[in-house]
């Protein structure tokens, strides 16, 4: 199972990425190795995350919420 998940950053951005435990990339992305995006825009939350099948299915959803106009991806979030 993978995830696509978003973070809100400090500045107010928008950080989208996959994994296949969300816990455990939340941790790296704190302990500032993950990455340099969220590293420079530290604190973080998690916003949104959405479970799929398989890591093609994640990383085909990531490319299109990284698409989407930023009042689509608050719509998003704010839906789950």
């Amino acid at each position: 199972m993978y995830f696509v998940y978003i973070l809100q950053c400090s500045d107010g951005s928008l950080y989208t990425g996959t994994t296949n435990d969300v816990q455990k990339r939340l941790k790296v992305h704190e302990s500032g190795k993950g990455s340099k995006y969220v590293r420079a825009k530290s604190p973080f939350k998690l916003v949104y995350k959405e479970e799929v099948l398989d890591k093609s299915a994640a990383l085909k959803r990531e490319a299109a919420i990284k698409k989407l106009k930023r009042t689509e991806k608050t719509l998003l979030i704010s839906t789950k």
